[in-house]
C-alpha cells in the first residue's frame, strides 16, 4: 500500500495565508469511485491511438455551462469539507470564502488550468467552461501562473506555498500535481477537434504561446504517478458527473491510460 502522504491546509485569516491542520488522506481512496456499470467497456483493453479514440467518443457527449454558470458549479465542486461555506484553492490550498468570487485583489477567480490562449478557446461554452480543468485560485496567485506551461521548478511563488513558477512554467504544489495532470488529460482526449473547438494536445515543451497544446508531457505523465487520485478527487468526479457535465475523467477513473496513450 502506497505510504500516506501528509499535507498541509491553509486558510486565509486577515488576509493572511495560515497553516492551519495537517492531514494525512490515504494515496488511494478507500471506497472506489462510483462508475456507472459499463460505462468504460468500449475502452477496455485498449491502448494508444484505439484508446484516446475509444475515450473521447465516450466523454464527448458532456453537457457545456456558460461561463456564469461556472462560479457556483465551483462553489459545489471545490467545496472546503471542513467549511461548506468555502472553497479550497487549487494551488494554494487555501480555504476562502465560496461568495469571495470576482476579479479583485481579495478575490478567488476561475482558473483555467489548460491556459484558454493555448488553443485560444476563450470563455464560450465548451473548453472554456469544462469543470474538469476549471479551478478556484486567488487572483494574485492566478495572475502568476498566467499562462504558463507546467513544468518542474523555479521561484517560489507568493501566497502559494509549495509551489514555484519560472520564465516559461508553474510547478502547483505537490498534493495537486496529479489533479493538475489529468485534468490537461482529459482535455487533450475531450477535445479532439471534431467539435468546432481546437484539437488540444500536450506536449513535451514548454513556451507554447497560443498553439492548441500545453506541455511538459512527460513532467505530467510523472506527476500522474507520483499523486493518485485520492477521495477528494474522486468525489470531485462523481459530482461533475452527477449534477454538471455528465460525463467523467476517464484519467481519474483510471490513471494508468495516461501512460498507455501517451
Amino acid at each position: 500500500m502506497p505510504a500516506l502522504r501528509r499535507m498541509p491546509v491553509f486558510v486565509v485569516v486577515g488576509g493572511m495565508l495560515c497553516a492551519a491542520a495537517i492531514v494525512a488522506p490515504a494515496a488511494f481512496s478507500v471506497e472506489p469511485a462510483d462508475v456507472p456499470a459499463g460505462y468504460y467497456d468500449s475502452a477496455e483493453g485498449k491502448t494508444g491511438a484505439d484508446l484516446h479514440a475509444a475515450l473521447h467518443d465516450i466523454i464527448d457527449n458532456g453537457d457545456h455551462l456558460t461561463y456564469d454558470q461556472v462560479w457556483d458549479a465551483l462553489k459545489v465542486t471545490d467545496e472546503d469539507p471542513a467549511n461548506p461555506a468555502n472553497v479550497i484553492m487549487i494551488y494554494s490550498g487555501a480555504s476562502m470564502p465560496a461568495d469571495a468570487n470576482g476579479g479583485g485583489v481579495d478575490q478567488w477567480n476561475r482558473e483555467h488550468t489548460w491556459a484558454k490562449s493555448h488553443g485560444d478557446f476563450g470563455t464560450s461554452p465548451g473548453p472554456g467552461t469544462d469543470l474538469f480543468h476549471l479551478r478556484p485560485s486567488e487572483v494574485g496567485v492566478n495572475d502568476t501562473r498566467g499562462n504558463l506551461d507546467f513544468d518542474n521548478g523555479g521561484e517560489p511563488v507568493a501566497g502559494a506555498p509549495g509551489s514555484f513558477v519560472d520564465g516559461d512554467s508553474f510547478e502547483p504544489r505537490d498534493a495537486v500535481k496529479g489533479d493538475v495532470a489529468r485534468g490537461i488529460f482529459y482535455m487533450a482526449v475531450r477535445y479532439d477537434g471534431d467539435d468546432g473547438f481546437a484539437d488540444l494536445e500536450p506536449n513535451d515543451s514548454v513556451d507554447n504561446g497560443s498553439a492548441p497544446n500545453i506541455g511538459r508531457l512527460s513532467v505530467l505523465l510523472t506527476w500522474n504517478a507520483q499523486d493518485p487520485p485520492d477521495a477528494a478527487e474522486e468525489a470531485r468526479n462523481d459530482v461533475i458527473y452527477d449534477q454538471y457535465q455528465h460525463n467523467r475523467n476517464p484519467f481519474i477513473d483510471h490513471p494508468e491510460w495516461a501512460g498507455a496513450i501517451w
